[in-house]
């Protein structure tokens, strides 16, 4: 089975149910089919065929769903990428993908054309973007109106998706129709949804949870409200007014959202189910969505582009925060960590101690390597298991809690000290918006715990932080922050994760503070 015949099942299913909105745009399950076989026509009138890998540097917006689905039917592979990359990431891409076609836009045509003018790629352009091949308009009218659909296996490769690249190159992440139906499957299953939910395309389809989001809606004939353009207002007016049911989002949005000044105006009682990935949410912001929305199921899905789920996590309200159990199609272990990636999956390591995060790689969601990248992948998958690289620690309940990167750990003074535990403790602060910690280098203790927090009062001082956190039961002693730095903004991925290595090369705007440091 291929995703593009299963997108045309639901088609046949309800093809007056309302498929896709942008802005003044509806369009019905058979509407949307019609556009994505002329699309799909006019890709094959142009040469591209299957296997052939097709890059998309295009904002979250109606012509990034229909294409998707255009190269499913043709088993060509959707390799997108985000449209804010510079000329030389967006050239790598493309050339490690060697991909066979860039699609792009206006806000992405500068950095597009300057990275491929040397290359012998399709180029293809929407929304009026210059320089191209063909327009989306003149690819409708290339084909047929039908494409001839190719035989595709399961084990054929349908997505590539970049990872963010934050340590280094991004690799590419090959995924089948298997691993995707797969993936959808258990986030159907894993966040309760039913046939004709509604959510909104806010996450980025270069990403693996805006992926999700396409595929459950399609699966269950859901309603998908796409918004190019993010804004928190435009989000809650898209959920009001569209009456949406379901979302899966970054926590960075879910606090944009809550904490939105005209929140209360906006009418969201329809949307009961909730769900995050991406980062970890602070035990306040938890909190503060449970008090406004009211979910009726609010999940922390704990996952990778690599393998979908590794856990799930569906009672926050008693334990926020918490990762929970092992995923619908998984199994999780908890290892000896070891940054040079010697540790095997039998180094295992008790209850209520940290270690590193594996997940069982015979998951129906899972890769089996990245792209051109033997390296990494023999550094990733050793003895069948996927070494995740982030440190978790099991309970005594035997849920998982997920403690930050391997390479984030902190030791100072030969005490291991993880970020998340004292940015809970941090971020209950009322004068507190945002806050990362980090370790930075110190000549007695090796590092210091350092606190970098945005103030949601101008009036914060590092005095009232130092004595909340000395005053907290919750936090030891020595793992304390000895240093506060006060700043605009958290340097963040375009998921929402923290980059804390910008934090210790010192890439941040730091605001006028009344002492440097605590003792």
């Amino acid at each position: 089975m291929d995703l593009g015949t299963l997108f045309e099942f639901a088609c046949e299913r309800h093809p007056h149910y309302e498929a896709l909105v942008e802005e003044n745009t509806r369009l019905s399950y058979q509407e949307l089919n019609r556009e994505i076989d002329r699309l799909a026509s006019g890709l094959q009138a142009l040469g591209i065929k299957q296997g052939d890998r097709v890059v998309l540097v295009l904002k979250n917006r109606l012509e990034m769903v229909t294409l998707y689905w255009a190269v499913q039917k043709i088993g060509a592979v959707f390799t997108p990428i985000n449209f804010r990359l510079s000329p030389e990431e967006i050239k790598y891409c493309v050339q490690d993908a060697g991909a066979a076609a860039v699609v792009y836009e206006p806000v992405s045509e500068h950095a597009v054309r300057e990275a491929i003018h040397e290359l012998k790629t399709l180029k293809i352009g929407v929304q009026g973007a210059q320089g191209v091949d063909v327009t989306y308009g003149e690819l409708q009218k290339k084909g047929t109106g039908k494409p001839d659909r190719p035989q595709i296996h399961d084990g054929d490769v349908c997505l590539m998706l970049y990872t963010s690249g934050t340590t280094g190159r991004p690799k590419g992440v090959p995924r089948t129709h298997l691993n995707e139906y797969s993936a959808a499957v258990a986030h159907i299953v894993q966040n309760q949804y039913e046939v004709q939910e509604s959510t909104i395309g806010v996450m980025p389809l270069y990403h693996t949870m805006g992926m999700r989001s396409l595929l459950s809606m399609a699966f269950l004939n859901g309603k998908l409200v796409m918004t190019p353009d993010y804004s928190a207002e435009t989000v809650l007016q898209a959920l009001d007014q569209e009456k949406i049911t379901c979302v899966y989002l970054v926590p960075t949005i879910f606090h944009d959202l809550v904490y939105h000044p005209n929140f209360a105006k906006y009418n969201l009682s329809p949307l009961k189910k909730l769900g995050y990935a991406g980062a970890a949410m602070t035990k306040a912001l938890t909190e503060e969505i449970i008090k406004k929305l009211r979910p009726e199921i609010f999940v922390n899905h704990y996952g990778s582009s690599e393998v979908y789920t590794f856990s799930i996590c569906n009672y926050l309200d008693k334990k926020p925060g918490c990762a929970g159990k092992a995923g619908f199609h998984q199994r999780i272990r908890i290892v000896v960590p070891d940054p040079d990636g010697h540790s095997t999956p039998d180094d295992l390591v008790p209850a209520g101690i940290p270690g590193e995060i594996i997940v069982d790689l015979r998951s129906s969601e899972a890769f089996q390597g990245y792209w051109n990248r033997p390296d990494a992948t023999k550094k990733a998958i050793r003895d069948g298991w996927y070494f995740t690289g982030d440190m978790g620690m099991i309970d005594q309940e035997g849920d998982l809690y997920v403690l930050g990167r391997v390479d984030d750990m902190i030791i100072s003074g030969g005490e291991n000290i993880h970020p998340l535990e004292v940015e809970d403790v941090v971020a209950k602060h009322p004068k507190v918006a945002e806050v990362a910690v980090v370790g930075l280098p110190d000549t007695r203790w090796g590092e210091i715990v350092t606190a970098f927090i945005v103030p949601k009062d101008p009036s914060l001082t590092v005095e009232e932080l130092d004595e909340y956190c000395r005053d907290s039961h919750q936090l030891s002693n020595f793992k304390r922050p000895r240093k506060y730095v006060l700043v605009s903004a958290i340097p963040k991925s375009p998921v929402g994760k923290i980059l804390r290595r910008k934090l210790r090369s010192g890439e941040y705007e730091e605001l006028i503070m009344k002492r440097e440091s605590a003792s």
